[in-house]
């Protein structure tokens, strides 16, 4: 695709990028039939080409006007066009920068700024935890939609109290740990009882991914700053092998940040070590295998049951890990099925996108829980790998739905109360 920058774009770094990023498609169309947006909407602008193609006119001077917005707003940054295309077009990164370029030139109504600065700063405040719990009490009395964003509060169990040689540090997440923290000690079990420690620091926060995503840059790298300089006396001293994310979305972007951060000297170094050392769980498995297999198979019973599984988009999309929890869980025994048509496709939460897009969104759920559905007979559960994925398509099922390491750390607990 040939392209004249407008003058206060060129030589800049995210003209410079998104230049490069445009000059590799090749208009082929082929993102457009994976495109989930499309798919329900039809119009050519509210798919991956013509995205680009608004993107590449605000960059070569154009005004871009509020429809301009609204089309990239209905993007999910799923990147499911990125597995599709043919030419490695990088359309996460050039769509963070559209979004970027045109709200600064369009300005947005005031309930659409209030609701957005709600989520950005509220989802990521110390504040979420005592105000999630606060909503768990009163659940019942709360209006059915907000009811949906409130699960119920579960039990977590006891962290592991052994020391272990090999240690790695667990990105715990901004909100799972108040919405799901089962999730977080679950992990921490599982590997404990392969031999590993589960590391983590207090001074940790959120990940970046809730404010760089809603254009608030400065403020998503501000909080990748200081993940870094929280993290970075273990990694330094080589007290941990990996930091580890059990949350897909989060993973995707600690793996971005040598990315998002190359052109600041003081962490440009740092950001891409961490991003280097960054695993999502599932990366682990293939290696800790023999000894799960050992001390799981023919020993419960659990593991037969049928269940369905969703990979995120984060995790097959973004971080290009498709079907390894599938295969792996398989081989333990794990009956786990996706759909046989759309597991490629996005459930419609995608951070904060359920709550700026709900009619998308919920149309997407509903479509994907169908095809769950079709795929397996009677499942007992739903899987996935992302805490936004977990709690968006339980909305939508009475149906449990689980990451699929609670699962495997039941299994193991049963295996521990026979023993």
């Amino acid at each position: 695709m040939q392209t004249n920058l407008a003058p206060e774009y060129l030589g800049t770094p995210e003209g410079q990028e998104a230049e490069a990023i445009l000059r590799k498609c090749v208009h082929c169309g082929f993102c457009t039939a994976t495109c989930p947006t499309y798919q329900i909407l039809g119009d050519e602008l509210d798919g991956p080409r013509g995205r680009i193609y608004l993107i590449k006119q605000v960059l070569e001077g154009q005004a871009p006007t509020r429809a301009t917005q609204m089309h990239l707003d209905r993007c999910l940054t799923c990147r499911n066009c990125e597995s599709t295309c043919p030419s490695g077009v990088q359309y996460g990164h050039l769509v963070d920068i559209g979004r970027k370029v045109v709200d600064e030139k369009v300005q947005r109504p005031v309930g659409e700024r209030m609701q957005r600065w709600l989520l950005k700063e509220g989802l990521t405040s110390p504040l979420f935890a005592p105000a999630m719990k606060l909503g768990q009490s009163v659940r019942s009395w709360l209006p059915e939609s907000i009811q949906a964003k409130v699960p119920p509060k579960s039990e977590h169990g006891a962290w592991p109290t052994r020391s272990h040689a090999r240690k790695v540090l667990l990105q715990q997440g901004c909100v799972q740990p108040a919405m799901l923290p089962n999730i977080n000690y679950a992990t921490a079990r599982v590997l404990d009882a392969v031999g590993i420690q589960t590391v983590v620091v207090t001074q940790s926060q959120c990940c970046g991914a809730v404010k760089y995503h809603l254009n608030d840059h400065e403020g998503g790298k501000a909080q990748m700053r200081a993940n870094i300089d929280a993290w970075w006396p273990a990694v330094a001293a080589g007290e941990v092998e990996a930091i580890v994310s059990n949350a897909s979305g989060c993973g995707a972007m600690v793996k971005d940040w040598g990315h998002v951060l190359q052109h600041e000297p003081a962490y440009a170094d740092k950001a891409a070590h961490i991003s280097a050392l960054t695993r999502d769980l599932s990366e682990l498995l293939p290696a800790l295998l023999p000894e799960l297999a050992a001390k799981l198979q023919g020993k419960v019973q659990v593991v037969q049951q049928p269940m369905a599984y969703h990979p995120p988009c984060t995790l097959q999309h973004a971080q290009k890990l498709k079907g390894v929890v599938e295969a792996n869980l398989g081989k333990l025994g794990f009956q786990l099925t996706t759909a046989r048509t759309e597991s490629h496709l996005c459930c419609g939460s995608a951070g904060t996108y359920s709550v700026l897009q709900p009619v998308l969104s919920k149309t997407l759920r509903d479509r994907k829980l169908r095809a769950l559905n079709e795929a397996v007979t009677e499942p007992v559960a739903i899987l996935s790998a992302n805490i936004g994925c977990i709690a968006h398509l339980q909305s939508g099922t009475p149906l449990p739905v689980r990451h699929w390491v609670e699962v495997l750390d039941e299994a193991l607990a049963a295996i521990a109360s026979h023993n």
